[in-house]
């Protein structure tokens, strides 16, 4: 009897433990998942920031220039002329179906539309003689500013994003008197309400008075986030902003988590104060928290099993011992021992088994991390690259700005050959911008892992020209010698990622230096195609060679290096059957060499220097 209760107590004991660990497992795995996804949504929610900023940004000096325009100045001055409003209408609906805006219009400083890109439809869907003096960016613009406001369209019913500019009368310098009118541009933001519609979780962008204007739920759209108050329902409904719509309320955040949302990111938009919103869903953390409880059950479950079977078969075997103990005496020590041999191969067993389960889900995750960290490298370095190429793509872009306006007074003066030779210029400028808008997003996009045949030549003269400027404005060389051409089975832009990765870091080793240079060379070596890079810096100190390829090792300052750029080549390059060394070169600085087996060589040699 005595027994028989301890046993009874041991089990519920076990059964208490193991419901306290199911519990337990329950929450640390959703807190973990929880944690996760934040981050995850975080990441997004920057990317989609930088992504708004940037289309933006694109066109601020559109209105800015257009101000200049001796058309829209003759227009404002001359406002009874017919001939010149209908010069200028077809004027500026030229210029907005190439810049692709929703519309481009002129205001006298009254508010009154003279001209607008949208003339030709109907009455009720152009801007031509209506009054748009009630517009916060009419007002701003007339006092002389920059202004930017987001509304629904007083004529059109369409919503956009409208940057406006002062106009000023001949001979009067930007932002000097008394503005003689205003230019406006409406860019439509609609493309990111499309994009965000592939996303499982709500994304909302809210304005500085808290209502949300895009989003990919419907529902939410012209909804605040809590409550006006009676001073910004009277703004919105003098300046129209939302077309007269009522701004109601979004459910409150307890609503919001019983129908399956958690507490909400924000990332803010510097620009008029914008705030960008995720929702992400509880039920993914759920999912997590009940798929991880279930196995640590099922583990249980067969533990307890186990436990339970072998002492029904302990208690059979006493029983069977008491009544047969004179005579089997021998036949019982061998079933002792039988027993425990058996309980140890089970338990053998199942240990080879958890080993091996665990093997090859640490094999998956191994991939799986590996793929994200080459695409998070690419990333990484694009953002590094940025302000780069963004200065690099300003440059041509005045340039087909200033171009374009000497054109059109070369063919008002009847001088067309100068206005020919100015073309040419713009269609210079348009080929470089685009060839370096071609080379990023080739290198942006995420490798397809199928292996073709890479052109080494052409994969180290790709790398340099997306960090061209950055060697210009660091004030180093880049020296290119491409002594044998080569060919080698890869990967195109996993090559090229590890080829600017290591550029990159020569570039970042010359800081500092006098002399600042940095040499790439492509040679053959036997049956290897072999790519060498080399700087001037100071070179590789002595107990930092062993740890070069360690994973978040690095040597530079806090906040410019994680130490994964290395790792991540290095794998990239093994996965090639490639090898990647690093060493200190006998005449100074650090040498990295990548080599890769031939696919093809031909014999024609050429050097190639390029000096940046």
């Amino acid at each position: 009897m005595k027994s028989t209760i301890r046993h009874i107590g041991v089990y519920v004991l076990l059964a208490v433990c193991a419901a306290m660990s199911i519990i337990a497992t329950y929450f640390i795995a959703t807190q973990k998942t929880r944690s996760d996804i934040r981050t995850s949504g975080e990441r997004q929610l920057q990317i989609i920031a930088l992504d708004l900023e940037a289309v933006l940004e694109k066109y601020e000096t559109l209105p800015f220039v257009l101000a200049f325009q001796p058309d829209i100045r003759n227009a404002l001055i001359k406002p009874a002329n017919q001939d010149v409003i209908n010069h200028l209408d077809t004027t500026i609906q030229s210029i907005q179906r190439q810049a692709k805006v929703s519309a481009i219009y002129v205001m006298d400083s009254q508010g009154n539309t003279l001209a607008s890109s949208n003339w030709d439809q109907p009455s009720n869907q152009n801007f031509v003689g209506k009054n748009f003096s009630f517009r916060p960016y009419f007002g701003e613009a007339m006092s002389g500013k920059t202004s930017r406001f987001y509304a629904i369209g007083n004529t059109t019913n369409e919503p956009g994003y409208f940057i406006a500019q002062p106009v000023y009368g001949n001979g009067t310098p930007h932002g000097a008197g008394i503005p003689i009118g205003v230019v406006a541009v409406k860019i439509s933001l609609s493309d990111f309400e499309r994009t965000w519609a592939s996303s499982e979780d709500p994304i909302a962008l809210m304005d500085s008075s808290g209502v949300v204007f895009l989003s990919n739920q419907v529902e939410w759209r012209y909804r605040s986030l809590s409550s006006l108050d009676k001073a910004a329902q009277e703004t919105l409904t003098k300046t129209r902003q939302y077309g007269g719509q009522v701004i109601l309320p979004l459910p409150t955040q307890k609503e919001l988590k019983h129908a399956g949302f958690g507490p909400h990111i924000e990332q803010p938009i510097n620009r008029l104060g914008w705030k960008l919103m995720l929702f992400p869903s509880e039920a993914h953390v759920t999912r997590a928290g009940i798929v991880a409880a279930t196995v640590v059950a099922l583990l249980f479950a067969i533990v307890g099993s186990s436990l339970w079977a072998t002492d029904q078969r302990r208690r059979r075997m006493e029983e069977q011992l008491i009544s047969r103990k004179a005579l089997q005496n021998a036949a019982e020590e061998l079933e002792r021992r039988i027993a425990q041999r058996t309980q140890e191969l089970l338990l053998a067993n199942q240990t080879l088994e958890v080993k091996f389960v665990k093997l090859k889900e640490t094999e998956r995750l191994l991939r799986s991390t590996q793929n994200e960290l080459v695409q998070a490298g690419k990333l990484t370095m694009l953002g590094q690259m940025a302000a780069g190429v963004t200065h690099e793509l300003n440059q041509p872009l005045a340039a087909i700005h200033a171009f374009a306006d000497n054109a059109v007074t070369f063919l008002a003066r009847q001088q067309p050959d100068h206005a020919q030779e100015n073309l040419a210029h713009i269609s210079a400028a348009a080929a470089r911008m685009g060839a370096i808008i071609s080379q990023l997003k080739g290198f942006a996009r995420k490798s397809s892992e199928t292996l073709s045949t890479v052109d080494l030549a052409q994969s180290i003269r790709a790398s340099a020209l997306l960090l061209e400027n950055d060697f210009l404005r660091n004030n180093a060389n880049l020296d290119i010698k491409i002594l044998e051409r080569a060919q080698v089975k890869g990967d195109s832009v996993r090559i090229e990622q590890v080829l600017i990765n290591l550029l990159r870091n020569a570039l970042d080793a010359t800081e500092g230096c006098v002399v600042k240079n940095v040499m790439a060379t492509l040679e053959r070596d036997g049956n290897d195609a072999v790519v060498r890079v080399r700087d001037s810096g100071p070179g590789i100190p002595q107990g930092v060679v062993a740890h070069l390829f360690e994973p978040f090792f690095t040597t530079k300052p806090s906040g410019k290096g994680l130490g994964l750029g290395l790792a991540i080549s290095s794998s990239i390059v093994q996965a090639m059957d490639g090898q990647l060394t690093g060493s200190n070169h006998a005449e100074g600085g650090a040498e990295f060499v990548v080599r890769f087996a031939l696919l093809e060589m031909t014999n024609n040699k050429e050097e190639h220097h390029v000096e940046v």
